[in-house]
């Protein structure tokens, strides 16, 4: 990879001093280089969630512009959202992803459910809010076989997250999907701010970032990779 790092924490990430995601955050430096994603993460997945075109006229004519929110995960513990604007669609897109890299967040997940008790990280540790705009986003701990009750925004960002079951519910203006999908952003961001002890974190089970398991279709028993 033909890089040259611009950043402490990209030079930490090429020598080798800094080998996961989870290290790199903890340094608590800025992350400014979306190669440094890259090269920790690279089985992290991209959705575009929404894509607005934006009129404006001026006294030269009509300007068009592209609004793309992108969300990035790799499907065990790590989580970013990224917004940009451009002329064109694709190079908007792009820069998204980018800004999604450089917002990647790591997630607390457990068994958080007291209907469940099953000890896999497979749900939330406990229940967490985000609010965005008008938008406010609810998530519960559910036991496993519920699946993602949450709407498709959400469902989305906790399935790049790596969250299996959930319980959920917005209030506000859902249909504005920027909001909605900033807000469940700040609800999960909450799995990582929220203290917990160690006898908590025993408890429930409560892993920080990757666990490294997978849930069969024809099994729900969850299996190491």
């Amino acid at each position: 990879m033909d890089w040259i790092p611009k950043t402490r924490l990209g030079q930490m990430v090429l020598n080798g001093e800094i080998t996961t995601m989870s290290d790199a955050l903890a340094t608590r430096l800025p992350l400014r280089e979306a190669e440094i994603v890259d090269i920790l993460l690279p089985d992290l997945k991209d959705e575009v969630i929404d894509l607005n075109m934006v009129q404006r006229m001026t006294d030269s004519g009509r300007r068009v512009r592209f609004a793309v929110t992108c969300i990035v995960g790799n499907g065990d513990g790590f989580i970013g959202i990224g917004r940009a604007k451009g002329k064109e669609v694709g190079p908007s897109i792009r820069k998204a992803i980018d800004n999604a890299k450089l917002n990647v967040i790591e997630i607390k997940r457990g068994c958080g459910s007291w209907e469940c008790g099953c000890g896999k990280p497979h749900s939330l540790p406990f229940e967490v809010t985000g609010s965005t705009g008008s938008v406010s986003v609810y998530l519960k701990p559910a036991p496993r076989g519920i699946s993602l009750a949450v709407g498709d925004v959400a469902k989305s960002m906790l399935t790049l997250a790596g969250v299996q079951d959930a319980w959920g519910f917005a209030r506000g203006n859902t249909k504005t999907k920027v909001n909605y999908a900033y807000a469940t952003f700040e609800a999960l961001k909450m799995t990582a701010r929220m203290r917990v002890t160690e006898e908590q974190a025993e408890r429930l089970n409560i892993v920080p970032g990757p666990v490294g398991f997978t849930v069969s279709e024809t099994d729900v028993d969850y299996q190491e990779e």
